[in-house]
């Protein structure tokens, strides 16, 4: 089983560049970090968050939970069937499975794990797609690279060495 994807679609960098506001906002609040997130229902943004989790002394306060969480108290219910969940940075093991149960139809990212230092994900390099297709969701879609080289900006590079006290996943 493969997951499906309709590929690229017109409105995608439209709102990938409010999810790359978030990432800004994140980048520019203390304690707070640089991915950004938007959820988006019928041409409607319904919650947009960044990375929390060192503000929140909260591992799981990734851009797209916390994005999740408001979208949850937001609409009362933990069904967002029909909802595409824009993000700065390829979802880690623990966002693509969240996404899989509140049922989000459609996942699009912009940098992917290969743009990026893999300090930004586990040892175990889970792929999004991996972990979505082997739950069996072939209703849900997911498409990486939309404005790629933007979202880059806010992440160490490949090859980059990036402070110690930074690279807390490795």
């Amino acid at each position: 089983m493969s997951v499906k994807s309709r590929g690229v679609l017109p409105e995608d960098e439209r709102f990938m560049r409010l999810a790359i506001e978030q990432a800004c906002q994140g980048d520019q609040t203390r304690g707070a970090g640089e991915v950004g997130c938007v959820i988006v229902r019928d041409g409607e943004v319904l919650a947009a968050g960044h990375n929390e989790a060192e503000l929140r002394h909260d591992p799981t306060a990734h851009a797209e939970i916390v994005t999740l969480r408001k979208l949850g108290e937001k609409l009362q219910t933990a069904d967002f069937h029909g909802c595409t969940l824009y993000c700065t940075l390829q979802p880690c093991g623990m966002c693509s499975v969240a996404c899989i149960w509140a049922k989000i139809t459609r996942i699009v990212y912009g940098a992917t794990r290969n743009d990026v230092h893999s300090m930004y994900f586990d040892t175990r390099h889970f792929n999004a797609s991996d972990l979505i297709r082997d739950a069996f969701r072939d209703d849900m879609e997911i498409v990486g690279g939309v404005l790629a080289r933007e979202c880059t900006q806010f992440y160490y590079r490949p090859g980059d060495n990036p402070p110690r006290e930074e690279q807390i996943n490795i």
